[in-house]
């Protein structure tokens, strides 16, 4: 076991510096395990399994825990035991939630999960579970504003955040495996306890004209509804926004059909649909308190929150986006320094064109930057469409799905060319035209950078853009003259078609 888990942490598809971490999490309808990478500022997972057990399928009728759903979370939590072990993981972190922490018999299931375990299990207060959800927002958004809110089976935990979670947060049993058991199946009488149990939650009350961020396996199937019923050209969830409008119309849907006859219902896994209209009903009523901005999906909440909350300080303090991006150039690009000397350049070269940048569109840039040499071992034929889908689809944390379009048209321009959008239309629709502009420049930079430098650092730095009388010049160092070329000075004439101006090469 040891000689093999060393070998397989010398691959270098792995980060050296990161130990494998395990959490558990023992919720009232699943019990998850996910191995990550290891504390980080971007957490990867290197191995994730769930069990849908049902602990607290009746616990509102009984106040038990399920006795069948017990075993299979025991069973569950044996392999989940091994699993962690097989994966190198250095500690194993397990939480229980409301279920575990409500019912009659839940200090006896805590029992019996330590021992099957070998390690201690925190059952997590309401309080503490509000607050770890909101640093998993935290975690998973640069700057969120707004209220967290983590439906799970038993419970539902509301926090407001400024950037951090803010106050201590609430807990109401609202859960869609409680909703479904209090209400004894009926539809209506779940939302009237809904409504009245959310009449005067001052949480919501105060964040009104702010944005809710929903955590939560429910409320993810409903996004993912909604991204199928749209035909969304990402499959990711992680910061997908939709409107108040669009959020209230398909959740009336669902509350009315009971989710039955919903299109696109076959995109929700089986197991999430009889859940489905209790999430779409408690969202409704916290949009008629809350009144917030926007909708904004979070694929990180309690688990990434604990883990979140054990990271220093200081590296609390590190761009998520730009932390995933320096990892990824660090695995699969031929020189991370050349992608950091790309950083600067295209700095510099959007500076001397004039093109102003936000403080998030700077963001993407950098990303983009790390990111533009990840497919150099591909085909030659398909690392344009590689990067898109790479860029677009990867595991990142931090960053909207615009900014993932900026990211991953900018490299497919540099690898496709300038005129070609055959896979990217659907891509660039997500895009304002603003950030597509900049992503095309970028891309007509990178093809420029790449033909000088052949991805290997000390070149980039030697060479700036200066404004001239008309247009602007490439100055390149009499030491460089040989760089000169056909391909180059087309390059560099694609360059002046993006940009709309001329740009000339300078050699002095």
């Amino acid at each position: 076991m040891a000689r093999t888990l060393k070998s397989v942490l010398r691959a270098q598809g792995r980060l050296r510096k990161l130990h494998p971490v395990s959490i558990i999490d023992i919720g009232s309808n699943s019990v998850r395990m996910v191995v990550y990478e290891g504390l980080s500022r971007s957490p990867t997972p290197l191995f994730n399994e769930k069990i849908l057990c049902g602990l607290g399928a009746h616990i509102a009728s009984t106040g038990r825990l399920d006795e069948g759903g017990v075993e299979r979370a025991l069973d569950a939590l044996r392999r989940f035991r091994v699993l962690s072990q097989q994966a190198g993981a250095r500690d194993i972190y397990t939480l229980a939630t409301a279920a575990a922490r409500e019912a009659v018999n839940g200090s006896d299931f805590v029992k019996r999960a330590r021992k099957v375990l070998g390690s201690k299990i925190h059952v997590l207060t309401g309080r503490e579970e509000a607050k770890f959800a909101a640093l998993g927002i935290t975690c998973g958004f640069v700057n969120p504003v707004g209220v967290s809110g983590d439906m799970g089976g038993g419970s539902v935990e509301f926090s407001a955040i400024d950037g951090t979670p803010t106050g201590e947060g609430t807990t109401l049993p609202l859960g869609g495996l409680r909703l479904q058991d209090e209400s004894s199946g009926s539809f209506r009488d779940a939302k009237a306890i809904i409504k009245r149990s959310l009449k005067d939650n001052d949480v919501l009350r105060s964040a009104q004209g702010q944005t809710f961020y929903a955590v939560g396996g429910t409320w993810r199937a409903l996004g993912r509804l909604h991204m199928a019923r749209s035909g969304y050209p990402l499959s990711v969830m992680h910061d997908y926004a939709i409107s108040v409008e669009e959020a209230t119309r398909l959740c009336k849907r669902l509350t009315r059909d009971h989710g039955a006859a919903v299109r696109g219902i076959e995109h929700v896994s089986t197991n999430r649909r009889s859940l489905l209209p209790y999430g779409a009903a408690l969202l409704i009523e916290i949009m008629k308190v809350m009144k917030p901005d926007r909708i904004v999906f979070s694929a990180l909440g309690v688990r990434e929150g604990y883990l979140y909350s054990l990271l220093p300080e200081k590296v609390k303090e590190a761009d998520p986006l730009l932390t995933a991006a320096e990892e990824m150039a660090l695995l699969r690009a031929r020189s991370p320094k050349h992608a950091r000397e790309m950083i600067r350049w295209t700095r510099q070269a959007f500076r001397a064109f004039g093109v102003d940048e936000t403080a998030e569109e700077t963001r993407f840039r950098k990303a983009a930057c790390l990111t533009a040499d990840i497919t150099w071992r591909s085909h030659p034929d398909y690392r344009g469409s590689q990067a898109l889908n790479i860029i677009s689809h990867a595991n990142f944390v931090g960053v909207s799905h615009a900014g993932r379009a900026y990211m991953a048209l900018a490299n497919y321009y540099r690898h496709e060319g300038l005129v070609n959008d055959e896979l990217s239309p659907a891509i660039r629709g997500i895009a304002c035209e603003r950030i597509a502009k900049r992503a095309k420049l970028l891309g007509a930079l990178f093809r420029v950078g790449y033909l000088m430098s052949a991805a290997m650092p000390g070149i980039l730095p030697q060479l700036s853009f200066e404004a001239e009388e008309e247009g602007f010049s490439l100055r390149v160092p009499k030491q460089l003259a040989d760089f000169e070329g056909e391909r180059l000075l087309r390059r560099i004439s694609g360059l002046s078609d993006t940009l709309g101006a001329s740009v000339k090469l300078a050699i002095k």
